[in-house]
C-alpha cells in the first residue's frame, strides 16, 4: 500500500470520527433545548393601581403575567410560583397554549384560558422589593423577576 493511500485513509477516518462525534452531540443539545419549556414570567404588577385597600378588586390588580414563547402547549400541572416570604401558588390542570400569556392574579375570581386567581385575601407582591420564581412540577428552576433592591431578571433570556 502506498503512503498516499495510507494517508487518504487515515484522513477520511478521521474526518468519519469527527462528524459522528458531532452527530452524537447534536441529537443531545436539541433534545435539551426541547425538553425545556420556554415559559417565561413576561411582566409583574407588584404595585396595585390605587388604595392598597385588600378589596378584591384591588387584590387581583396585583399579578404576575407568564408566556410561552413556543408554539406547543405546556402542562403547567404542577408548576409553582413562589414570593420570596414563601407565599406559593401551585397550577392544577392547567395548559398554557403556545404563544400565550396568562395572568395570575391575587385575589379571587373565576379562572378562565388567560386569567387565574390565587385566591388570597391580602397582597403577596411586596411593592418596595420582591422576587417572582417560576419552578416546573419537579422543583426545577423556570424563570425569576425580581424588583427593588434586588432587581434582576433571571432564566434563560438573560
Amino acid at each position: 500500500m502506498s503512503a498516499s493511500v495510507t494517508a487518504r485513509r487515515l484522513a477520511a477516518a478521521s474526518l468519519a470520527a469527527g462528524a459522528l462525534v458531532s452527530l452524537a452531540s447534536l441529537p443531545a443539545s436539541a433534545d435539551d433545548h426541547r425538553a425545556r419549556p420556554k415559559v417565561e414570567i413576561s411582566n409583574v404588577q407588584y404595585d396595585s393601581p390605587g388604595r392598597d385597600d385588600r378589596s378584591n378588586r384591588s387584590l387581583n390588580r396585583e399579578w404576575v403575567e407568564l408566556t410561552n414563547t413556543t408554539r406547543n402547549a405546556v402542562n403547567l400541572d404542577g408548576w409553582t410560583l413562589k414570593d420570596r416570604s414563601g407565599h406559593t401558588y401551585t397550577f392544577d390542570h392547567y395548559r398554557l397554549a403556545g404563544r400565550a400569556t396568562v395572568r395570575i392574579h391575587t385575589g379571587e375570581g373565576r379562572d378562565t384560558r388567560t386569567d387565574l386567581y390565587q385566591g388570597r385575601r391580602n397582597y403577596v407582591w411586596n411593592n418596595d422589593s420582591d422576587t417572582a420564581t417560576l419552578r416546573n412540577d419537579r422543583g426545577r428552576f423556570i424563570d425569576d423577576y425580581s424588583w427593588g433592591s434586588n432587581r434582576h431578571h433571571g432564566g434563560s433570556r438573560h
